[in-house]
């Protein structure tokens, strides 16, 4: 502080007196009490929605194949064969929690390379009932990242029409990986 500061502000406090007796003074507790709630940044980005939804049929199964990709890997997904990097388990959960726990599962498998997934999301004996809602959320859901290359229902052993398969797309370093393996193997 220079002297023509500190000049400045003695005379503005020159007339200020200082409280006697604090015990008299009391203070209001702050207005905004409640716990700031986080915000999850992934979030944000949740492109899947919760809009007006056709139910699947109960005895539809759910099954979905981008285009080029070959029948023989959807035939090892529906048979199993491909082992399952991680699993998601949406039984008994909202929809809105559903949208966004798929979101998150998603994308994280994404950037941990995975590519053979499972889902559990239930069944119900019912049209209307919960599980068979979430099923056909989950079906249209899947459909809308670009990462998934196919999905079909599960093995019984695995949940069957209550789970489904998920096959993810290659990551840049698997491809890479992958061609420089066979390439050493054509030299």
């Amino acid at each position: 502080m220079n002297p023509d500061d500190k000049s400045f502000f003695l005379d503005a406090m020159e007339d200020v007196q200082p409280l006697k007796r604090c015990a008299d003074i009391h203070w209001q507790p702050s207005r905004n009490t409640r716990a700031r709630e986080e915000v999850d940044n992934e979030q944000l980005d949740n492109f899947l929605t919760l809009d007006f939804l056709d139910l699947l049929p109960l005895e539809e199964p759910l099954a979905f194949r981008r285009e080029g990709v070959q029948q023989g890997v959807i035939d090892k997904l529906r048979s199993g064969k491909y082992a399952r990097q991680a699993s998601l388990n949406l039984l008994r959960q909202p929809a809105e929690r559903c949208r966004q726990m798929l979101f998150s599962f998603i994308r994280q498998a994404g950037r941990d390379g995975l590519r053979n997934l499972i889902i559990i999301h239930g069944k119900g004996r019912e049209q209307n009932s919960h599980p068979n809602v979430v099923r056909s959320y989950l079906a249209r859901w899947l459909t809308e990242f670009e990462e998934v290359q196919a999905f079909c229902v599960a093995l019984p052993h695995h949940g069957g029409s209550g789970a489904c398969y998920v096959s993810l797309r290659k990551s840049d370093e698997a491809k890479q990986e992958n061609w420089e393996r066979h390439a050493k193997r054509s030299r």
